[in-house]
C-alpha cells in the first residue's frame, strides 16, 4: 500500500468474508484498495470483487493500482446506496460477500482541495463525490444558528452545538468562513477544547457533522443494508466497519432486527406477521481494534466492526 494509507481490521474482515476462489465479492466503500486487494490475492485465481466508490479519485487510482488482476476486478464510480441496482447490472447480483469501511481514505483526508481535513485545509467542500449534491461551504454559508446548531447536534453530537453555530454566523457577517482551516479557527476560538482532551481537536464533531449532512450517509448507510439483504446468498457475510456512534447504532439495530423472526404482539395465538429471521451475528459483536493495531494504524483507534450471515429464509 502507499505509505499513510492502511486497511483497517485486514485480517479481521479477511478471517470473517474467507473469499475462496470462484467467489464473489462486494467492496462497497473501495477507499485505497486495501481491502479488495487482500481479497482478490485471498480469492486467487478466479474469484471476482466489485468495487464501488462515490469519489472518481479512488476509482482512478484502484484502477491503476490493482491492474494487475485485470478483469477479476469490476470497478464502478457509484453512491453505495445504489449498489441494489449497481450490483446486479455488473454481474453481482448473488454474492458471497459485502464490505463495508465507512471511514475516510487517508487519501481523502489528506487532500488540500476537499476539506474533509481541517489539518489539511482547503475548500470547505466534502463531498465524496465533487459532482453531487451542495458543498458543506453552502451550508455554513446558509443556514442560520438553529438550522446549523440542529447538524452539529444530531449528526456530531456536539454538546456546545448552537454556541458554535452562533459563532459561525457571527464570523462569517466579517468574511466567508469557507476554508477548513478557517472554520476550524473560529469552532477553536468558540469552544476550546477543555483540559485534557487537547488530543482530539475541538471542531472534530463539526466537520463530522457536515460531513454527514453533505453527503446524506446515515440514510445511505440505511439504503445499503437494506440492499445487501437481497444481494447476499444463505451463507454470504456482511462486514462492517463504523468509526461513531450514530453508524454503529444503525448497524447494531440492522443486525438485531434481521436475526428476530416474529414480531407479532404476544397476545395473538398465531403469528400473522410471517417474519422469519434472515441474518445470524458472526463473532464477538463488536470487534475494536487493538492497541497494537491502533499504533500502527491510528485511523483504527474508534474503529467498531460488525459482521452477520445471510440464512435462507
Amino acid at each position: 500500500m502507499e505509505v499513510g494509507h492502511l486497511p483497517v481490521l485486514a485480517e479481521e474482515v479477511m478471517t470473517i468474508l474467507s473469499p475462496r476462489p470462484g467467489s464473489l465479492q462486494i467492496d462497497c466503500t473501495l477507499g485505497g484498495g486495501g481491502h479488495t486487494e487482500r481479497i482478490l490475492e485471498a480469492s486467487s485465481p478466479n474469484g471476482r470483487v466489485l468495487g464501488l466508490d462515490a469519489d472518481p479519485a479512488a476509482i482512478d487510482r484502484v484502477r491503476e493500482r490493482l491492474a494487475r488482476f485485470g478483469d477479476r476486478l469490476v470497478l464502478r464510480n457509484a453512491d453505495f446506496r445504489d449498489v441494489g441496482t449497481v450490483a446486479p447490472a455488473a454481474g453481482f447480483a448473488r454474492v458471497d460477500g459485502l464490505l463495508l469501511d465507512l471511514g475516510l481514505s487517508s487519501f481523502q483526508l489528506a487532500d488540500t482541495e476537499r476539506g474533509f481535513g481541517f489539518r489539511a485545509g482547503g475548500r470547505l467542500d466534502m463531498r465524496f463525490d465533487p459532482a453531487r449534491g451542495v458543498p458543506a461551504s453552502e451550508l455554513v454559508a446558509t443556514l442560520d444558528a438553529a438550522a446549523l446548531a440542529d447538524i452539529f447536534r444530531r449528526y456530531g453530537e456536539e454538546p456546545r452545538a448552537l454556541r458554535i453555530a452562533r459563532a459561525i454566523v457571527r464570523d462569517r457577517a466579517i468574511a466567508p468562513v469557507d476554508t477548513a482551516e478557517r472554520l476550524a479557527a473560529v469552532v477553536e476560538r468558540a469552544a476550546p477544547a477543555a483540559p485534557g482532551r487537547r488530543r482530539v481537536h475541538p471542531a472534530t464533531r463539526v466537520f463530522q457533522a457536515l460531513r454527514i449532512a453533505v453527503n446524506d450517509e446515515l440514510g445511505a448507510l440505511e439504503a445499503v443494508l437494506a440492499a445487501a439483504m437481497d444481494l447476499l446468498q444463505p451463507g454470504g457475510r456482511l462486514v462492517v466497519l463504523s468509526y461513531h456512534s450514530l453508524e454503529d447504532r444503525i448497524v447494531k439495530r440492522f443486525v438485531a432486527t434481521e436475526r428476530k423472526g416474529c414480531i407479532c404482539p404476544p397476545e395473538l395465538p398465531v403469528c400473522v406477521c410471517g417474519r422469519v429471521p434472515r441474518l445470524r451475528a458472526v463473532g464477538p459483536q463488536p470487534v475494536m481494534a487493538a492497541p497494537d493495531d491502533v499504533t500502527s494504524n491510528p485511523r483504527s483507534r474508534s474503529v467498531r466492526m460488525r459482521a452477520a450471515e445471510r440464512i435462507a429464509a
